[in-house]
């Protein structure tokens, strides 16, 4: 068996995937082949990952390229974990809907940053995707971890005609364990959840704790009555209270989804809370990412001399793709949240849009959990983010502009900020900043170009409502006297 990691240089998230799927003992004699186009993150990959191999005396195989297709031949599964024009184009993101007034976090999913990361980034999904029909195993799996997980999905799905797609996020697991925090669990298996909806914006519609169902009144005073929830997760519990239900995701990710508490600069930091960026810090994920951009290179040493310890000392995650790809061989059977079409599996959703919502996987394959409705507030939001995640999917498989620009428009956060003018201008913007990584607008960018050389709307220099400055890794350590981020952290902070 073959399993091929695209983006493998994601360093930590990869070697946690590799080191979960050694767990099982089916997966001790397969293949683990890495691709990604920086040969020096994945060769430090790598060397790890054989290093784990070895002092466990495992037969599996480590194999690396920097050629896709050699990767994907013959594999039954294929990973990815890209993120499509790296921090240089993450940059600007975050920093040109800014100038527009558009104050967001992370800016991976919808909002102006999300959108123009789909354009990014489906162009190569589908290119992935003709790769997975040529030479890959007949009927191999494509489970896509990148962002924008529901537009990346859809257009795996609809356009790049590989039928076992499976999109995979661990926003409901993390959110899970939140709660049964606030409700004093011991551990969060000891909480039942049902949770459903689309990707970062799914709602815990039925929670137990102790074979007793939890009411929305019991769930909002026992975030409030937390001591680090009621102060970071302001936002969602706003949302719990007047919706009556729960969202997975972060204060800081909620809050860009929604047309209501980031739109007055002068109101942001009622609902943000600066003491870790995932809570709201504006632009919190570029900064964050940027200090730490070459935290692995510099700790790679430290992280060679400490591989190879035996896997008892590891402790599967929670992660779905070792727990999936056991029940898809024949193991146990798995029941996990998944980003599938819907096809009717939400009633009030439409049928043809990606939905996050339970189901089992066994060796037939993926199986949902079918005619779930949402309550009316829970799928109004998600429909309202759907019609931009259409527009945004087939603006960027079509090359698309004058959709692109209309996904802007009816996105709840930045149609609550900027008039269409400036919408227009801002998606030129974007277009020609980014226009390396957007092949199938090339025949735009002149005209965006010369439209900008004419333009009336007036920008600012503003670095938002509550952003913390930007520091190298080196100077981080230096402030803290030391080495400021152990491997264990940094991976905590990225499944936050």
């Amino acid at each position: 068996m073959k399993i091929a990691f695209i983006g493998a240089g994601s360093v930590g998230f990869t070697r946690k995937l590799v080191r979960d799927l050694l767990k099982v003992e089916m997966f001790h004699d397969v293949e683990f082949a890495l691709h990604d186009i920086n040969e020096k993150n994945l060769d430090m990959v790598a060397q790890l990952l054989r290093r784990d191999i070895e002092a466990n005396a495992l037969p599996a195989r480590v194999t690396q390229s920097l050629d896709r297709r050699a990767a994907l031949e013959g594999a039954r599964y294929v990973i990815n974990c890209v993120r499509i024009g790296g921090l240089e184009a993450f940059r600007h993101d975050i920093e040109i809907p800014l100038k527009y007034g558009i104050d967001q976090c992370v800016g991976d999913t919808i909002c102006a940053g999300g959108l123009m990361y789909a354009q990014r980034s489906i162009p190569q999904i589908l290119d992935f995707c003709a790769d997975i029909r040529d030479v890959a195993e007949q009927g191999a799996w494509f489970l896509n971890y990148a962002n924008p997980m529901a537009m990346n999905t859809w257009a795996a799905i609809d356009h790049g005609g590989v039928k076992n797609t499976l999109g995979l996020c661990h926003g409901v697991q993390n959110g899970w364990r939140q709660i049964a925090n606030a409700l004093g669990a011991e551990k969060h298996s000891d909480v039942e959840i049902f949770c459903s909806g689309i990707n970062h914006q799914t709602w815990y519609t039925d929670i137990r704790h102790q074979g007793r169902k939890i009411t929305s009144d019991e769930l909002i005073a026992a975030f409030e009555a937390h001591p680090e929830y009621s102060q970071t997760e302001k936002v969602r519990i706003d949302v719990l209270k007047r919706f009556g239900f729960y969202s997975t995701e972060s204060n800081g990710h909620l809050s860009e989804y929604l047309p209501w508490y980031r739109k007055r600069p002068d109101e942001i930091n009622r609902w943000i809370d600066t003491s870790e960026w995932i809570n709201g810090e504006t632009g919190g994920y570029l900064r964050v990412c940027s200090e730490r951009r070459n935290w692995f290179e510099e700790d790679f040493p430290k992280f060679l001399a400490e591989a190879g310890k035996p896997l008892s000392e590891h402790t599967r995650s929670d992660e779905h793709c070792s727990h999936i790809l056991e029940a898809l061989e024949g193991g146990p059977i798995y029941r996990g949240h998944f980003n599938v079409k819907n096809g009717g599996v939400i009633t009030n959703l439409p049928k043809d849009c990606i939905i996050e919502s339970p189901g089992f996987v066994d060796e037939f394959g993926v199986n949902m959990v079918e005619g779930v409705t949402l309550p009316m507030g829970c799928a109004a939001t998600c429909q309202a983010s759907v019609d931009v995640q259409r527009m945004g999917m087939l603006a960027a498989v079509n090359g698309d502009l004058e959709l692109l620009r209309l996904a802007m428009l009816h996105d709840p956060l930045v149609g609550a900020v900027c008039n269409p003018e400036e919408i227009w201008q801002m998606t030129d913007e974007m277009l020609v900043a980014q226009a390396e990584w957007l092949p199938q607008f090339a025949h735009e960018i002149d005209g965006a170009k010369d439209r900008l050389s004419r333009a009336t709307v007036t920008t600012r220099n503003w670095t938002g409502a509550a952003r913390k400055q930007t520091r190298s890794v080196s100077e981080l350590r230096e402030e803290k006297g030391g080495s400021v981020m152990t491997a264990e952290k940094v991976r905590a902070t990225a499944q936050k």
